[in-house]
């Protein structure tokens, strides 16, 4: 996560002051010079860090405490309601016309990636809201843009509007929007050319294709890597174009973080969504209250729930859900919910959105292997039918044979029997934990 340094440094100054029943002025001041330094180093800007400060210390002080709370969970509960604030309070959500097409204008300045982030939120559009958006490709001045973009098109089944790079980007947004309503495309995303810097001829441009696309939404895409600079380009942009909203993308990278804390403040311009990976659908709606809750490390099960219910069929889950009850889990439902689990994201992104799990030892340290899951995949796989279905006839001869064909030793495929055998148990007794209880779909624990 984009915010990993940040994080850690936070959460252990929210650590010193969590469990207090007391907490003093002098508490609250030396939090807050803990705070203001690592947002600094963050990369947040000044300004913003200053009014950050000021706004916490002065309720945490005069704060009433909660009687449910001790004072210093209390002071915590500020920080984290400031700091959701400070990224835009509640989760701005994206236009829809009243009459269709929804027209988006994606500017950015070039190397921003801009283009693929166009085809991730066209393809965010389909899965999540179940629209048909248009790609409209109107960067001429990069001929591998069109060419990009097309191929996006293709990798997304998507269709591509496109009059090649002799053509104004004025006259390409203009038939595009009338393209889309011959084909009920109830979405045009327009890609527009960026520069290496903001221009005058750039931002000229970017108004006359403006005027004539009328657009619902001038989303700006901002790489988070650009630190500090990311905040003085959307302040350009805002102040010429009128954005509606700002895409970060590259948050899943080697940055600070500190972008995504400034740019609401500075623009006054909402965060709408965030790049987390290089695959197309790695583009995430940004909540601020979630972002706030995972660098404080509160975890985020709400995202991840999301991420489970869009890769879990509801199904295979009921079905799944009675085999648990009954018993009659097997290595085939296994290897089917290891992909399922695979499907969600990397798995160390997927243990950071669980509550606590800065407090697990070990864990901001530890880098989950996938290849391990590959290794378990590779020994289920070289199971025959019968063996899966009944793994207590798997004697010594049949372990040696699943050892040689999936290239595992034999002590690897004892291991996995065992946690297998361990995990059904385990099973068991959840089940006759729910018993007497209103039963519904858990997710099964791997």
């Amino acid at each position: 996560m984009a915010f990993e340094g940040l994080a850690d440094r936070l959460q252990s100054t929210m650590q010193k002051i969590r469990g207090k029943g007391k907490v003093s002025e002098a508490d609250v001041k030396e939090m807050m010079r803990d705070v203001k330094l690592a947002l600094l180093e963050a990369d947040v800007n000044f300004k913003v860090v200053k009014d950050f400060v000021k706004s916490v210390s002065e309720r945490a002080v005069g704060q009433e405490v909660l009687k449910s709370l001790t004072p210093g969970q209390q002071v915590v509960k500020v920080v984290k309601e400031e700091l959701t604030l400070l990224m835009g309070g509640e989760q701005s959500k994206i236009a829809v016309a009243k009459r269709p097409p929804t027209v988006i204008l994606m500017v950015g300045l070039q190397g921003a990636g801009k283009t693929t982030t166009t085809g991730k939120l066209a393809n965010l559009l389909r899965k999540k809201y179940n629209r048909s958006p248009l790609l409209v490709a109107a960067d001429i001045y990069r001929p591998a843009a069109i060419k990009q973009l097309e191929t996006l098109g293709k990798q997304l089944d998507m269709p591509v509007f496109s009059l090649g790079d002799q053509v104004s980007p004025v006259e390409i947004a203009k038939q595009a929007i009338e393209k889309a309503k011959e084909q009920h495309n109830d979405y045009v995303l327009i890609d527009t050319a960026g520069r290496l810097h903001i221009d005058e001829d750039l931002m000229k441009e970017l108004k006359d294709v403006k005027e004539v696309a009328q657009p619902d939404e001038i989303f700006l895409v901002v790489d988070s890597m650009t630190g500090q600079s990311a905040v003085d380009v959307s302040q350009s942009f805002n102040e010429q174009l009128g954005l509606t909203g700002v895409v970060l993308t590259k948050l899943d990278g080697d940055t600070r973080g500190g972008a995504a804390l400034s740019i609401r403040s500075v623009t006054n311009t909402p965060i709408k969504f965030v790049g987390m990976g290089e695959k197309l659908d790695a583009l995430e709606v940004f909540h601020p209250e979630r972002m706030a809750s995972r660098i404080l490390g509160m975890g985020d099960m709400l995202s991840l729930i999301e991420k489970a219910q869009a890769n879990v069929d509801e199904e295979k889950a009921k079905e799944l859900e009675k085999k648990i009850r009954t018993q009659s889990f097997t290595f085939d439902d296994f290897l089917e919910q290891l992909g399922q689990v695979r499907n969600m994201g990397p798995l160390d992104d997927l243990l950071k959105m669980l509550p606590g799990a800065n407090k697990m030892k070990g864990l901001n340290n530890v880098s989950i292997d996938e290849k391990q899951i590959g290794h378990v995949e590779a020994i289920i796989r070289s199971m025959t039918a019968k063996e899966k279905e009944n793994p207590e006839i798997i004697n010594a001869s049949r372990r040696k044979r699943i050892a040689k064909g999936s290239g595992r030793t034999i002590q690897e495929v004892n291991r996995l029997l065992k946690q297998f055998d361990e995990m059904k148990k385990m099973m068991k007794q959840m089940t006759n934990m729910q018993k007497g209880k209103k039963k519904g779909f858990k997710l099964p624990f791997m």
